[in-house]
Order: C-alpha cells, then sequence, then structure tokens
C-alpha cells in the first residue's frame, strides 16, 4: 500500500498540472475567438476594396482605350509626315546632285557614287509611284548623265596611268626565273594602289547598277596597246643595248648571272652580228610576252567580272601575240628564201628560236587557258612551220654536200682542208647546242606510227643517222674530188688531211657520241682510212727508193774494175735517186697537213724509210770506184736527206 503522506503528494501535483492545462486552455480559447474577430474584419475590409477596384477599372479602361487611340493617332501623323518629307526629296534630287554629277566623279569618287545612288532611288520611287511623271524623266538623264561620266572616268584613268613596262623591269623580271638564289620577287605595278582601287569601284558599279559592258572593251583595248607597246620598246632597247654595249640587263641583275632565256647561237660563217641580235631580240621578246601576259592577268581578275575575265583576256593578248606569231612567221619565210639560195647557214637562226619556244610552251598553254582555239593555236603553228623549214633544210644541206660539184679551180692547191669539209664540220657542231630540237625536227617529219610518240631516245638516234649521213656524203664528194689532182699522192695527201680533220672534229666535240649512238666503229673507220691514205702517200716515194735498190744489179767486187756498161748503171742510181729526191721534196714542200702531230709523223716515217735504204745502199758502192767524179753523184749525205725530207710539208721553209 502506497503511504497516506505520497498520495497526498501525488494528488497534490496532479492538481496543479490539470489547473496549468485548464489555464492554458482558456487562453486558446480567447485567442481563437480573436482570430475570429480579425479574420471578419479583413474579409470586411477586402470586401470593401475589391467594390472599390473594380470602380477604378471601371473609369480607368475607357480612358486608357481612348489615349491610345490618340497615340496611334500621333505615330501615324508622324509616319505619315516622314514619309511625305521622303518624298518631297525625290523632288529635289535632280537640283541637289546636279553641281556634283556636273563635275564628274575625278578625285571625289564616294561622295560621286553616293549621289548616283540616290538618283538611282529617286528612278526607282518614280517608276513605281508615278511612271508618267515629268520628274521620273528628270533623275533618268541625270542617272545616264552619271553612267557616262563614270565610264569617261574609267577609261581617263586607265589611258593616264597605262604605261609601257620599262625594258629594264621587264628583263629583271626575266632574268629572275634564271636565278636560283634570288631572295627578291620581281614584281609589276601597273596602276598605283589608289588609282587601281578606283578602277575596281567604277567597273564594280557600271556591272552592277551601270548594266553595261562597253567598259570592258574599253579595258581590253588600252590594256592590249600598252602590253603590244612595252614588248616593242624592250625590242628597240635589246638592239640598242646590244650595239652598243653588249649589256642586256638591268643594272639590278649586274652581278647575277648573264644568261639570256637561251644560249645564243654559234656565228655563222661570213655573217655579221645584226642577225645574232635580231634573234636574240625575238627570244627576248617571247620570254616577255609570257612574263607580261602573266601580270595582266593577275590586273585584269581584280577588275573584269569572273565570267568575262578569259574573254577579254583573250582579246587584250591578240595584237602582242600576233605581231609576235607574224614576226615569227618573216623569220621562217627568211629561212625559207635562204634554203632557195643553199645558204643553210642562215637556216641555224630557226634553231635556237625553236629550242626557246618549246621550252616556253608550258607557260604559254598555262597563260593562254581558257582562250579561243585560234590563240591557242597560234604557237604550235609556228613551231610546226619552223619545224617543217627546219627539217627541210637539214636534208637539203645532207644532199648538197653530197652533190657538191668538183671544181678544179676550187680545190686547194696544197692539199689541205676543202671548204666544203670544213663548212660541214662547223655545221653539224652549231646542232650540238641544239640536239633535241634538231632530233624533234627530224622525227616531226617522219610518218611512221612509232614517230606518232616519239621519244628523246628516237629523235637521238634520228639525229645520229642524219650525221652519219651527211658524214657519208661528204666521204663520197672527197673521194670524188681527189681524183681532181692529177698527182696521186698529193690526191692522198688531201684526202688524208680532210678524214683526219673530220675525226679530230667529231673527237674535239660531242659529235663522236652523237655518231657512236647509229655507229659505233666509226673512229676505227676513220683511222683506216687515213693509214690507207698514208701509205699512199709513201708509194708516192718508191719511185726514189727504186734507184736504191738491188734489183737487176750484178754482185760488185770492191776493188774490182767495172765495165763501162756497170760503171753506168751505178751512176744511173745515183742519178736517179737524187733526181727524184730533189724533184719530191721541190714538189711536196709546197703541200700542207696542218695536223702537227700527223706531219711529224708522216716525215718521221718517210726519214726512216728513205735513210735506212739510202745508208744500205752508200754502203755498198762505198769502195766500188765507178766514177772519177764521185762527189758528181753522191751529193747528198743521209742527214742531209733526212733534212731536206723534214722540210716536206712546210710553206713557210
Amino acid at each position: 500500500m502506497i503511504p497516506t503522506q505520497d498520495a497526498s503528494a501525488r494528488k497534490k501535483e496532479i492538481d496543479e498540472k490539470l489547473k496549468q492545462e485548464q489555464d492554458t486552455l482558456s487562453f486558446i480559447l480567447e485567442n481563437l475567438e480573436k482570430s475570429d474577430q480579425l479574420t471578419k474584419g479583413m474579409v470586411s475590409i477586402l470586401s470593401s476594396f475589391e467594390s472599390r477596384l473594380m470602380q477604378l477599372e471601371n473609369s480607368i479602361i475607357p480612358v486608357h482605350k481612348q489615349t491610345e487611340n490618340l497615340q496611334r493617332l500621333q505615330d501615324n501623323v508622324d509616319k505619315t509626315l516622314s514619309c511625305m518629307d521622303h518624298v518631297i526629296s525625290y523632288y529635289h534630287v535632280a537640283k541637289d546632285t546636279d553641281k556634283i554629277i556636273k563635275e564628274g566623279p575625278s578625285g571625289r569618287l564616294d561622295e560621286y557614287l553616293a549621289c548616283i545612288a540616290k538618283i538611282q532611288k529617286a528612278v526607282e520611287y518614280f517608276q513605281d509611284n508615278n511612271p508618267d511623271s515629268p520628274e521620273l524623266n528628270t533623275v533618268k538623264v541625270r542617272f545616264e548623265k552619271g553612267k557616262e561620266l563614270l565610264e569617261a572616268e574609267f577609261h581617263s584613268l586607265l589611258t593616264r596611268y597605262s604605261k609601257p613596262v620599262p625594258p629594264i623591269l621587264i628583263l629583271d623580271l626575266i632574268g629572275a626565273d634564271d636565278e636560283l638564289d634570288t631572295q627578291e620577287e620581281v614584281t609589276l605595278d601597273h596602276l598605283p594602289e589608289t588609282v587601281l582601287q578606283d578602277i575596281i569601284c567604277i567597273s564594280g558599279w557600271l556591272v552592277e547598277y551601270g548594266r553595261n559592258q562597253d567598259f570592258m572593251n574599253v579595258y581590253f583595248q588600252i590594256r592590249s596597246s600598252q602590253l603590244d607597246r612595252s614588248v616593242k620598246s624592250l625590242k628597240e632597247h635589246f638592239r640598242k643595248s646590244s650595239s652598243s654595249s653588249g649589256v642586256l640587263y638591268s643594272p639590278a641583275m649586274q652581278n647575277k648571272r648573264k644568261d639570256t632565256p637561251t644560249k645564243k647561237p654559234p656565228k655563222r660563217p661570213g655573217k655579221d652580228d645584226v642577225l645574232d641580235i635580231e634573234i636574240d631580240s625575238y627570244i627576248h621578246c617571247i620570254s616577255a610576252f609570257v612574263k607580261l601576259a602573266q601580270s595582266e592577268y593577275q590586273l585584269l581578275t581584280d577588275i573584269i567580272p569572273e565570267h568575262h575575265q578569259k574573254k577579254t583576256f583573250d582579246s587584250l593578248i591578240q595584237e602582242a601575240l600576233d605581231n609576235l606569231m607574224l614576226e615569227g612567221d618573216n623569220i621562217v619565210s627568211a629561212a625559207r628564201r635562204a634554203i632557195m639560195r643553199h645558204d643553210y647557214s642562215a637556216v641555224l637562226t630557226i634553231f635556237p628560236i625553236l629550242k626557246h619556244l618549246k621550252q616556253t610552251k608550258p607557260e604559254f598553254d598555262q597563260v593562254l587557258q581558257g582562250t579561243a582555239a585560234s590563240t591557242k593555236n597560234k604557237l604550235p603553228s609556228l613551231i610546226t612551220s619552223m619545224e617543217t623549214i627546219g627539217a627541210k633544210a637539214l636534208e637539203e644541206f645532207a644532199d648538197s654536200i653530197k652533190n657538191d660539184p668538183d671544181k678544179e679551180y676550187n680545190m686547194p692547191k696544197d692539199g689541205t682542208v676543202h671548204e666544203l669539209t670544213s663548212n660541214a664540220i662547223l655545221f653539224l657542231q652549231q646542232l650540238l647546242d641544239f640536239q633535241e630540237t634538231a632530233g624533234a625536227m627530224l622525227a616531226s617529219q617522219e610518218t611512221s606510227s612509232s614517230a606518232s610518240s616519239y621519244s628523246s631516245e628516237f629523235s637521238r638516234r634520228l639525229l645520229s643517222t642524219y650525221i652519219c649521213k651527211v658524214l657519208g656524203n661528204l666521204q663520197l664528194n672527197l673521194l670524188s674530188k681527189s681524183k681532181v689532182y692529177e698527182d696521186t699522192a698529193l690526191s692522198a695527201i688531201f684526202l688524208h688531211n680532210n678524214y683526219n680533220y673530220t675525226l679530230k672534229s667529231l673527237e674535239k666535240s660531242e659529235l663522236i657520241q652523237l655518231v657512236s649512238v647509229t655507229q659505233r666503229k666509226a673512229e676505227t673507220q676513220y683511222r683506216e682510212l687515213i693509214e690507207q691514205q698514208i701509205q699512199s702517200y709513201q708509194r708516192s716515194w718508191l719511185k726514189v727508193t727504186e734507184y736504191i735498190t738491188d734489183r737487176n744489179m750484178p754482185a760488185f767486187q770492191p776493188g774490182a774494175k767495172l765495165k763501162d756498161k756497170e760503171r753506168q748503171m751505178i751512176k744511173d742510181k745515183f742519178k736517179g735517186f737524187n733526181d727524184g729526191l730533189e724533184e719530191l721534196c721541190k714538189i711536196q714542200k709546197v703541200w700542207a697537213i696542218p695536223d702537227k702531230d700527223q706531219r711529224d709523223a708522216i716525215r718521221q716515217a718517210q726519214k726512216r724509210m728513205i735513210t735506212q735504204a739510202y745508208r744500205a745502199f752508200l754502203q755498198r758502192y762505198t769502195n766500188i770506184s765507178f766514177t772519177k767524179n764521185p762527189e758528181k753523184y753522191h751529193k747528198y749525205r743521209p742527214e742531209q736527206v733526212e733534212e731536206m725530207i723534214e722540210r716536206l710539208f712546210d710553206t713557210s721553209a
């Protein structure tokens, strides 16, 4: 059982908690009542506010709508006024732009184009809104006047600033390609930058707004004249420089390689330097045309619309190109006339030009891309003409070597090298600088299927065959000419000299390599021919040596008494030898063997042969008394005979 005291305390504690809970409940009830009162008050206020707001809205909305309508009306008025001002401005355009249009675009292109833009807009306005108004005609006239003055300014700027490119600059441009160590790039500024920008601006406007292509004709006519004048001024400069000082390039190129675009042709017999200058001039002009045309195309692309560029460029280059092709045709005609005169050396002018044309053709083709077929075919046609006339000259030259007449008065009296031989070798040597060109000439005339796509090796074999043909014709002709000589020994010396000269000339140049392409034993054959002629010449001394042989002679004993007949036989031998020696030495002394090595070798061989036999002869008759005057018959000691032979072939002795 719980003690009474604890129960009382517990009861007291519960009573206190109950009282606290009752107090809390009373507080909550009181607050709830206040909250209800506040809520009722707030609802009353909100209801009143809603009523007033509704009243305000009913009052403001009509005012707002009225204000919005007024604002719209104001905006419409402003827009109407603005449109009126804009429209009225079109009626004043002609007057406002009159002064600027009349004064033209020179010096103020931007301002001028802005004025034309205003006029153009006025034209468009009247066309759309009032096509029957007199103002439309006024602004149209003003627009056409402005366009006309723009075209005139385009023409004026081009004419005033398009100048021929100075020859010195062109030569630098040509020479720059040959300089592997050239750091700076040679460029051409045809027009000042500000002028160029104005021209570009005008052309752009004429294309877009002017609806006019006449300016393109103006452009190509002016630039075409400039291009042609540039090439002609170079030609004139080249002639003057070459004739006065020989300086071909500008001072800027002084320390660089002095080669021309292609190697100069060798000097031709009997020709002066005028023809060489003409050749070099033409070669330089060809290179100049390519470089200048490339530069013209670059300039043109900035000024002419893309779809008109090729056609305009084609027209632009025609005058200069036609003049170059005409000059080339004249060179071909001159070569043809030379062939008719049998002056085959003159045709050598074709070779350096043709070589350069073929070297330049890839650049030519690239420059002429997109031009008309007739333009592209001009250079190939000239090349074909030159190849045809060159091949004709080569063939006729070979025939002329074969058919050169055997004129007695034209034969060298001393048996030296014939002019035909030296000219033939010189002609062949001059082909060495143009081996590919000459080979291609010959190949171009081949009709076989293999020639249609000939290679460099094919053309080289053709050239080798041609050279062998010329040498063969020469050999046959020389053999025929040698028969003009009555003395077979002189005939042998003549053939020896010509064969030896031919062989030495072949060996000193690349001709021997070309010959060996189709005739490997050529050197051996020439050496055999030379040796044959030496042997033929040596036989001329048999009539001297036959006197000092023992043929038909009895054996004589030293001290024995000879019969008169025997003494006379010995005397005849001495006299025959002496007379024969003197006669041969007198005759052969004036003959010539230009090659010192050959001359010395032939002398030495003769000295050995003669003195050996002569010494043996003297030894046999030294102790035999056949005459009371031995000095009369024993005129020469062996040493004297050698001295006499040593003076053979020496016209200066």
